[in-house]
């Protein structure tokens, strides 16, 4: 499938080696659980960033005093025996019969000894014993008592009952698509709410047409052609350029109506703040508008529980017309299959359908070569990246000038060796159009600077080198020969995978990240629509970031875009990088088993809270009278204890939320310390979740 949705038939890479038609899709995704009638109307609330709005209820904001169950066993057990204690001393007559006199004043004296007199003083004994188990059930706090032992806990207060549903086919039905009734578009809701109730509508599809519609209000003179393919196609309408509805598999829970994907549930223990714990927590383009960077050490997790889920429920958004996605992994990292995937670009593959742009679809030769300068040398210390990008444009410009095109890796490598032909070559090139003589000043330029102290030269013609080998011969072809992918697609709503040859070439693939990040940077700022959200996803970002690369990172929020960095250690980033990375990150994400010197650098960003402390200090008793040293004496006796009284001392301290030790050794496996900053500056404190994985 093109960049732009067509579909055509196309050899591979090898020339002959036909690539096997997909089998046909399905008309709608299978469903499981919840019509999508139920699903619809169920309330979505949020109270902070990082809640999975679906069903949620809001809690308290702090934690209400609880009684020990012990103290209220306790205390039941007195209050029983006490009532016990004085119905025996009523009932034998002990305290007088001042307690049956209601008993005698509206009983008539003709009743003594007949059956009415039995019932009626049965009747006052049973008032009287109602009276007596009421008032010592409440001073001995009996209903609580038995909430506690049927729930297991005390009653959780809330800020609020749960919102109401909407009624089916009431006014306010979402299944009804009243926007559109309201519209005047009676007939298209009428369709859509058939598909629906029909089984022919999927969530995906729901959301899709409701992106359409939101496009429509914007500008009203595409509401005819909205209307004629509703009716056309039901809830096939505005599809995807792909034709799908669905991915093939969906390997984590998610909620299209709220964008959002399920990431797993906020332990409910005292490190977590009351009104997090227990909930659900969810990612969506709120919060991963900000990027994200997650660290852990390799077999925690990071793709399975994080990126993958990440991944798809943007995959899913482009299906609906709301998001762009680029996953940038290893050859064989369980990022989805292939199927769920617009463009899979395997670099290295003589198999692979798609190329890779190694100019990122720029036209102007110091943009492309400030993007080269970047992934080249970004990395290497002592070179100064802005002259290294003024040393590629001293050559792009020229041959572009010449041949129309930017060079393919053998003619750069070539130029950036000063090979003697391929440089008279260019130089007849320009010479022959005799109004080219900027274009020669500036080869002349750069023959000048080679070899000169200093020159960023021979260090990028050596990563160039990285790229010249035989595995890579056919790929970032500049001739338009082959089918290159440009970041410049991220205008559309497109779904890529690029797989990098990190086994057999690992500087080439740590070069080939920055270069796409570099790129992803420059084309998320460059759109002029930025209603889709555009995410990068990297499953392994090691070595790939560089200051300017950090820098761009920070100015995505702006650009309706963001990224997601997985890191085995912060190690694998400059020691001068770690702190503005983790600046520039809005969300931070520790998983379990990282080092202490990776959770020093969490727990500074993340800072310090006010806490209460309570220090109680035992102090023994001493009696001066003989009777209390004797009671004192039989106390310690039975106890084995001196008898003793506790002060308590209450005071406010300033503590770090999470330690790197507790970082380090608290975070048990399957687990994870997460912050997260929503685009519009809320911010959730670090949570320990429990990572729901993937299906």
């Amino acid at each position: 499938m093109d960049t732009d949705g067509t579909h055509e038939t196309r050899p591979t890479r090898a020339g002959h080696i036909p690539r096997p038609a997909a089998p046909p899709k399905p008309s709608h995704a299978p469903t499981a659980g919840p019509t999508l009638g139920d699903w619809l109307r169920v309330p979505r609330s949020s109270d902070g960033p990082g809640v999975w709005t679906y069903g949620h209820v809001p809690r308290a904001a702090e934690e209400p005093e609880v009684t020990p169950t012990r103290q209220l066993v306790s205390g039941a057990l007195i209050a029983l025996l006490a009532g016990l204690l004085l119905w025996s001393l009523l009932w034998n007559g002990y305290l007088g019969g001042f307690w049956l006199w209601p008993l005698y004043m509206f009983t008539p004296d003709s009743w003594a000894g007949t059956l009415p007199s039995v019932v009626a003083s049965y009747v006052w004994y049973s008032i009287v014993a109602t009276i007596l188990i009421v008032g010592f059930g409440r001073l001995g706090r009996w209903p609580e008592l038995l909430r506690r032992l049927l729930r297991s806990r005390a009653v959780r207060p809330l800020h609020s009952a749960e919102p109401a549903r909407p009624e089916p086919g009431g006014e306010d039905d979402p299944v009804r698509w009243p926007q559109l009734r309201g519209a005047g578009l009676s007939e298209v809701a009428d369709r859509l709410e058939g598909e629906a109730g029909g089984g022919r509508m999927n969530d995906v599809d729901y959301a899709r047409i409701r992106r359409a519609w939101d496009s429509v209000r914007v500008d009203p003179s595409r509401m005819r052609a909205f209307a004629d393919s509703v009716r056309d196609k039901g809830a096939g309408a505005c599809v995807h350029p792909s034709g799908d509805r669905d991915l093939p598999v969906r390997a984590a829970r998610h909620d299209l109506l709220a964008r959002q994907v399920l990431l797993g549930t906020v332990e409910d223990g005292v490190r977590n703040p009351y009104a997090r714990r227990g909930t659900s927590l969810a990612l969506d383009p709120d919060v991963l508008g900000t990027s994200l960077l997650a660290v852990g050490p390799s077999g925690t997790g990071k793709t399975q529980r994080l990126v993958r889920p990440v991944v798809e429920s943007l995959a899913l958004q482009a299906l609906a017309g709301q998001a762009a996605v680029v996953a940038v992994g290893a050859a064989g990292a369980q990022l989805g299959p292939d199927a769920a995937y617009d463009v899979v670009v395997r670099i290295g593959d003589p198999a692979s359908v798609y190329d890779l742009d190694l100019y990122g679809g720029a036209s102007d030769p110091d943009e492309a070569a400030t993007l080269l300068a970047e992934a080249f040398v970004g990395d290497v210390p002592g070179i100064d990246v802005r002259r290294a990008a003024t040393a590629l444009a001293q050559l792009l410009g020229p041959f572009r000038t010449a041949y129309g095109r930017f060079p393919a890796v053998p003619e750069l490598r070539e130029l950036l060796d000063r090979v003697p032909a391929a440089f008279d070559a260019l130089r007849r090139e320009l010479a022959a159009d005799g109004a080219q003589h900027a274009m020669l000043r500036e080869l002349d330029a750069r023959t000048r600077q080679h070899g000169a102290h200093g020159d960023p030269g021979p260090a990028l013609a050596d990563r160039v080198a990285l790229l010249d080998r035989p595995a890579f011969a056919g790929f970032f072809d500049t001739t338009g020969q082959g089918r290159p992918f440009s970041l410049r697609a991220l205008e559309h709503p497109i779904r890529v995978r690029v797989d990098l040859p990190e086994r057999g070439h690992a500087d080439a693939s740590r070069m080939l990240a920055r270069l796409l990040l570099a790129q992803f940077n420059a084309a998320a700022a460059a759109r002029a629509d930025r209603s889709l959200f555009a995410f990068l996803a990297f499953d392994d970002a090691s070595h790939t970031l560089t200051p300017e690369t950090v820098r761009g990172v920070q100015r995505l929020r702006s650009a309706h875009a963001g990224v997601l960095l997985t890191l085995r250690s912060l190690d694998d980033v400059p020691e001068g990088l770690r702190t503005p990375l983790l600046g520039a990150v809005g969300c931070r994400m520790a998983f379990s088993g990282v080092t202490t010197w990776d959770g020093k650098a969490f727990a500074e960003a993340w800072g310090t809270e006010w806490v209460e402390t309570r220090d109680v200090t035992h102090r023994t008793v001493f009696a001066d009278q003989p009777l209390t040293r004797a009671i004192h004496a039989f106390r310690k006796l039975v106890t084995g204890k001196a008898v003793t009284t506790d002060a308590v001392t209450v005071r406010q301290v300033e503590r770090e939320r999470w330690s790197a030790s507790d970082l380090a050794h608290a975070v048990p496996p399957g687990h994870a310390v997460l912050s997260l900053t929503s685009v519009k500056g809320e911010r959730a404190a670090p949570l320990l979740v429990r990572l729901a994985g993937t299906a």
